[in-house]
């Protein structure tokens, strides 16, 4: 028989680990230290005096004052990234502190799309002086370097610490990388006493936390560090200075004890009004952290992912379509903020959208769409209304309250006149199996089903021999575009004989029995009842 293949509930329970796994490699590896290299590393000392030389050599020839283009930023920000090759890594990994290394590959895109904004985050915590010694290794070219690193999938980012491995738990944009390596380096907390700083930080992060005390001390205090360290993918900083707050969250009530979460959307301020506890503190932020609408991909799946927040809606549209729904779905977003997570997927992007519209029988649709999922209970739901924002609030709502009846694939309703074998699709399963008077023998398939032709064969031969007999049908479903709550199938292909007095208890048939033996087993079933047919096929 042919080996299982997922179901569409199977599939819907496991494709956010699947997705997720496919996205980005993260490996742990730990490197055999030895003696340390006294030698102070000169390549990473000549990349610095390059980087030095090469700012001179702009400051000079930009007397006028006028702004460094894009390209020139991000040369200088790839200088800052020492080049690792298998001569090196060993010296450079054991010889400093804390170095981030990004593992690629020049002809993987993923590789191609983190690499610019790894080499900003290196020009950033530079800035900051951070002790982060950020390194890429070309782990295609240097396949020695890459083994010893435990290098295998693309691209693949580590953190040493001492010549020791962490795996990259962060975020994928510049932001996220900098916070990331900043509270793995000791920085967990960013303390802004001035409203220059305030302003200034304003200008470098776009989501962040504030914590406002009257002192930095004391149980609360602790807890909000505590939870700094703990959470790594937004910023935290703290202020004992009512401007400064008032500057970084202007709606903020009280600067004696305050925390609330910043971010760069239309619900851009978000109070904490629990206890200072880090539980409490970290279950806030991630149920607030994401935007009222958030375009899921490939860099941000993993945050996505990961939200505690199970109930999903999600819109699969193109860009510029999407930007007339902008506005009325994150008024309804609004509504149920905190209940439910809102995404966009932009439908023409195949790797990230056809998985989810395969589960709809959409695959080939360009259509707006939205939908739903309950990941709890692997259920799935589709608008098939209107997509004004009254229908679509609506179905938020009754996807909500769990009074949304789930959607189930199925492929238009074919014409069986005359047909040996009933074609069954998910919108007749009902009519066509459960509620008909006869006995039905049904056949499972997929296309993709190795063994299923052979069956399919035995089957006709099964509809010839019996036919005529004004008791049994013989049907055929394919369970790859169509679906039903009540036919749960686990391999292919499948043969269910549906007795007339008892529907609900199909019997399941070895997809491996002979024809005779088929034969012998329905005319068993139909034993006591004036028509059966002899058992030679």
């Amino acid at each position: 028989m042919f080996p299982t293949k997922p179901t569409s509930r199977f599939i819907l329970l496991t494709l956010s680990l699947l997705l997720l796994l496919s996205l980005f490699t993260t490996t742990t590896t730990i490197v055999n230290a030895s003696d340390l290299d006294d030698e102070v590393d000169t390549d990473f000392e000549e990349l610095l005096a390059l980087d030095e030389q090469a700012d001179q050599e702009q400051q000079g020839s930009q007397g006028d004052g006028s702004a460094k283009s894009e390209a020139e930023v991000l040369s200088k920000a790839q200088r800052i990234v020492l080049e690792l090759n298998s001569d090196n890594v060993k010296r450079v990994i054991d010889g400093a502190e804390f170095v981030l290394v990004l593992g690629y590959a020049p002809w993987c895109p993923r590789s191609a799309e983190l690499m610019p904004k790894f080499a900003e985050a290196a020009t950033l915590l530079k800035e900051l002086k951070s002790p982060l010694l950020m390194a890429k290794l070309d782990a295609d070219r240097h396949t020695k370097a890459a083994s010893m690193l435990d290098i295998k999938g693309f691209p693949t980012l580590l953190l040493f610490v001492n010549g020791t491995s962490q795996p990259y738990t962060g975020g994928f944009s510049t932001e996220e990388i900098v916070i990331w390596a900043r509270k793995k380096t000791g920085v967990p907390v960013i303390r802004i006493s001035s409203v220059n700083e305030a302003e200034g930080f304003l200008k470098k992060y776009h989501t962040f936390v504030l914590g406002a005390f009257d002192k930095f001390e004391g149980p609360d205090y602790i807890e909000f560090v505590k939870s700094a360290a703990s959470n790594n993918e937004i910023q935290f900083v703290e202020t004992s200075n009512t401007e400064v707050a008032k500057v970084l969250f202007p709606d903020i009530k009280t600067a004696k004890q305050f925390l609330g979460i910043v971010k760069s959307e239309p619900e851009r301020y978000t109070e904490y009004e629990g206890k200072f506890e880090m539980g409490k503190i970290l279950q806030f932020l991630d149920y607030n952290k994401f935007a009222l609408i958030t375009k899921l991909t490939d860099m941000n799946s993993v945050r996505v992912y990961s939200s505690p927040i199970k109930l999903q809606v999600i819109v699969f549209a193109k860009d510029d379509e999407f930007k007339s729904l902008l506005e009325p779905l994150q008024n309804v977003a609004r509504k149920f903020k905190g209940k439910m997570m809102f995404i966009y997927i932009d439908i023409t992007d195949e790797n990230i959208a056809k998985p989810y519209l395969t589960l709809f029988g959409l695959e080939d649709s360009e259509k707006t769409a939205v939908t739903a999922f309950d990941i709890k209970i692997s259920s799935k739901f589709l608008l098939e209304s209107d997509l004004t924002p009254s229908n679509i609030e609506d179905f938020c709502s009754r996807f909500l309250h769990g009074t949304l009846s789930p959607y189930f694939k199925s492929q238009p309703i074919p014409d069986n006149t005359n047909a040996s074998v009933q074609i069954v699709v998910g919108k007749t399963f009902d009519d066509l199996v459960l509620n008909s008077p006869e006995n039905v023998f049904l056949e499972v398939h997929t296309p993709w089903c190795i063994n299923c032709e052979t069956t399919s064969k035995q089957v006709e031969k099964l509809a010839k021999h019996f036919k005529g007999l004004d008791n049994l049908v013989f049907a055929r479903l394919d369970a790859s575009a169509n679906e039903h709550p009540k036919l749960q199938i686990d391999d292919y292909p499948t043969l269910l004989f549906y007795p007339a007095d008892n529907k609900a208890n199909p019997i399941k048939l070895s997809a491996k029995s002979g024809g005779k033996d088929l034969a012998v087993f329905i005319n068993k079933q139909l034993k006591g009842k004036d028509q059966v047919r002899k058992d030679e096929l």
